[in-house]
């Protein structure tokens, strides 16, 4: 086991170190030693709202667990525990007596289902009883409800815990928001904390993994509704939200994986694997590994468009698996095809601003070079003028895992793209036209007004959603035409 002193922080092992090595070590060396031990702490706390965010999150906590060797019950393997625990824990778990594991995660639902169901299911002694929050009214697919009546009322409660979770880490680097943009709870009450976040913790990072509305399968009437006005809300409060949308996802398990009928289990898991090669850098150790404050840098130009497409290959049952070539190169070109990336939109119609390439597992420097340097030839994909670079490169030793009895198979490398690419406008416009149809004739506002919610909000969240397809449209124009422009006038 950890000793108490190393438990308590970067710190106190930086004091321990001077007094142990006071005769014999440099200052120099005194320093180096500092920094190791702060790089090692950079805790993320997560944060999973909602029906949508709840779902997501007991996929990508399973998914956690396996990778780490933690058990349903938060304890480790007797040899692992002998051998004391490794630092890649700390970043989403931390270590309670007996070395027990506890994420660092609060999950939070206006209504009990969903949460109910985690508190008797399978790793229900994983996680910390008061941070399964529950309201007793549901959102009703309300924004209004979950961000102006009813979600107030739990706010506080969250609050609570995700300061006493952000007071627990040494080297905090910010929080993940799992959530929909279509559901009451998960529209609503997740701009109101983001909001709250944005006043408590201006300086960390806040990274979105969004439920985006798809465009023919439909959970909700009012999903457009709720989908613009916490865009709107939240547009300021979020540094990157990766999106990915139900009816994208359905199309890649029925055409990869030859799932007839996919459930929402079957959805998390492939979702659960593209988190799980996002923040892989954050937990082991690779030849490029990738902080949060990277992602930005490279991901988001300008502070407005941070909506990166998702992408993940290969997504492979475990049937075909042995049938198909999965080096580098393969693997890359797989993110690149439409049809496997996770929002229903044509990147070959728009220009890529910027890509995150996330490889894991048997995978060298050298081929995914060559692998880059072939996606860069072809017709199909365009980078914006003023972005000749365009990849972030991210590349990590241990293999994904797979959970037992799931869909995909065990491969010895895979590959997350994050595509911040102007082709997101198209979704983007589907969205706020489903709006207008709906909001030229008033259609349902009066529940929204009924709970509080100015009918003024709709004009307003309306506009800066057009504001936000501009800046997009914006970003693709070339700069000779800009200069073209400029000469004219």
């Amino acid at each position: 086991m950890a000793s108490p002193t190393a438990r308590m922080g970067s710190s106190c092992l930086f004091i321990e170190t001077h007094v142990r090595f006071k005769g014999g070590v440099s200052m120099r060396q005194l320093e180096a030693m500092f920094v190791v031990v702060l790089v090692l702490q950079r805790e993320c706390i997560s944060v999973h709202v909602g029906q949508a965010g709840v779902q997501m999150g007991v996929a990508c906590w399973q998914l956690y667990c396996l990778e780490h060797g933690i058990r349903p019950d938060g304890t480790l393997p007797a040899a692992e525990a002998d051998a004391g625990t490794d630092s890649c824990f700390n970043t989403f778990f931390s270590e309670a007596d007996r070395g027990k594991m506890v994420p660092r995660v609060v999950m939070v639902d206006l209504e009990a289902t969903v949460i109910d169901e985690v508190r008797t299911g399978e790793y229900r002694q994983l996680y910390h009883p008061e941070q399964l929050i529950t309201g007793k009214e549901d959102a009703a697919n309300n924004y209004a409800r979950g961000h102006y009546s009813t979600g107030r009322d739990i706010l506080e409660p969250v609050m609570e815990r995700v300061r006493k979770l952000a007071d627990q880490c040494t080297g905090l680097q910010g929080f993940f928001v799992f959530h929909s943009f279509g559901g009451g709870t998960g529209s609503g009450f997740t701009s109101l904390l983001m909001e709250k976040l944005s006043d408590e913790f201006g300086k960390k990072s806040k990274l979105e993994f969004a439920i985006y509305p798809a465009p023919q399968v439909s959970t909700a009437v009012v999903e457009p509704y709720n989908a613009v006005l916490t865009t709107h809300a939240t547009v300021a409060h979020s540094d990157c939200a990766f999106m990915v949308d139900n009816e994208a996802i359905y199309d890649i398990c029925r055409r990869r994986l030859s799932i007839e009928r996919p459930s929402y289990a079957n959805l998390n898991r492939l979702i659960s694997q593209v988190v799980s090669s996002i923040t892989a850098s954050l937990r082991f150790d690779g030849a490029l590994n990738v902080d949060l404050t990277e992602f930005q840098t490279n991901l988001v130009p300008y502070p407005r468009i941070h909506f990166p497409l998702a992408a993940y290959a290969p997504v492979v049952s475990a049937d075909k698996a042995y049938h198909e070539g999965m080096s580098v190169s393969e693997i890359t070109s797989e993110l690149f095809e439409p049809q496997n990336q996770m929002v229903k939109c044509d990147p070959r119609e728009g220009k890529y601003m910027a890509c995150c390439l996330l490889y894991r597992g048997d995978v060298v420097p050298k081929d995914v070079n060559a692998a880059i340097a072939s996606m860069k030839g072809r017709a199909g994909i365009r980078f914006v003028d003023w972005c000749p670079t365009g990849f972030k490169v991210g590349i990590n030793y241990q293999p994904p895992s797979v959970v037992c009895g799931g869909d995909l198979a065990q491969v010895k490398r895979a590959a997350s793209m994050l595509s911040n690419t102007t082709a997101i406008a198209e979704a983007w416009g589907k969205l706020d036209h489903k709006f207008d149809l709906m909001y030229a004739k008033r259609a349902f506002v009066h529940w929204y007004v009924g709970e509080g919610m100015e009918e003024g909000e709709f004009s307003e969240a309306r506009e800066d959603l057009a504001a936000l397809e501009r800046d997009y449209d914006e970003v693709a124009v070339e700069s000779s035409e800009l200069e073209t422009g400029d000469d004219e006038l």
